[in-house]
């Protein structure tokens, strides 16, 4: 019996299909009117949603399987959340460092998913989430400096594998302050971490994961599911 998990995000959407498990296909969706083909040619019985946003279109779709689960406040975890304010939790962040401890369970765990935002989320060894911190994404930095400024320009977030530490124009020097300021302040997030969790294991998912794979210093592991791969071991936890 397969099942598809959705995560629904600021900018983007994307799902993924699992036997139990076993993921069997990731993709992202294109066009909400994708989803009904998605879940005949995978004849999905089961369905669980995480959103920032209302679902009008996919919850017509997803209303014909036998169980779809809407990741809420409410749901039901296989964690101990510890957030202060759980209701207003981005459940994509929960989603995550529920996807950390089903990879790497009883260990010290930082989460950080490199998206519209970069989220930092911290769970611990008995698998307590607290909670962490939330600063801009490199797109928003780019677009912030631009809106609020006279002007900057607008500078496309393009892929780079050398990124001058002194700029030489103003567009060089824009992609420094927040290429090479983004990777020192995640740098350094993971260094005051691991001063108080020495043995800590550091994931990154998001869609500028890859970007910092490259580029921090620190020792991580990239995991581009992994939001999607907790939103199915919750799926499985209710179901």
């Amino acid at each position: 019996m397969n099942q598809i998990t959705i995560d629904i995000g600021n900018t983007r959407t994307k799902y993924a299909v699992f036997a139990g498990s076993k993921l069997i296909a990731a993709d992202k969706l294109e066009k909400p009117k994708d989803l009904a083909n998605i879940i005949a040619h995978y004849e999905i019985k089961k369905a669980i949603v995480s959103s920032v946003r209302h679902l009008d279109q996919e919850l017509k779709q997803l209303s014909v399987l036998n169980r779809f689960i809407e990741l809420t406040a409410t749901t039901p975890i296989p964690v101990i959340n510890k957030y202060g304010t759980p209701q207003t939790l981005g459940m994509d962040r929960l989603a995550a460092v529920v996807g950390a401890c089903a990879l790497y369970p009883n260990q010290n765990l930082l989460v950080i998913d490199a998206g519209t935002c970069i989220t930092f989320d911290f769970i611990d060894r008995d698998q307590a989430y607290y909670g962490g911190s939330i600063s801009p994404g490199l797109a928003m930095k780019f677009k912030a400096m631009h809106t609020f400024t006279g002007k900057l320009p607008l500078v496309e977030q393009t892929e780079t594998d050398n990124i001058s530490l002194i700029g030489r124009n103003t567009i060089e020097c824009l992609q420094s302050g927040v290429f090479n300021g983004t990777v020192a302040e995640v740098d350094g997030l993971i260094v005051e971490y691991k001063k108080q969790f020495p043995d800590l294991k550091t994931l990154v998912c998001g869609g500028d994961a890859p970007f910092f794979e490259k580029n921090l210093k620190a020792r991580i592991f990239a995991e581009p599911n992994l939001v999607l791969i907790g939103l199915n071991h919750i799926l499985n936890y209710n179901v």
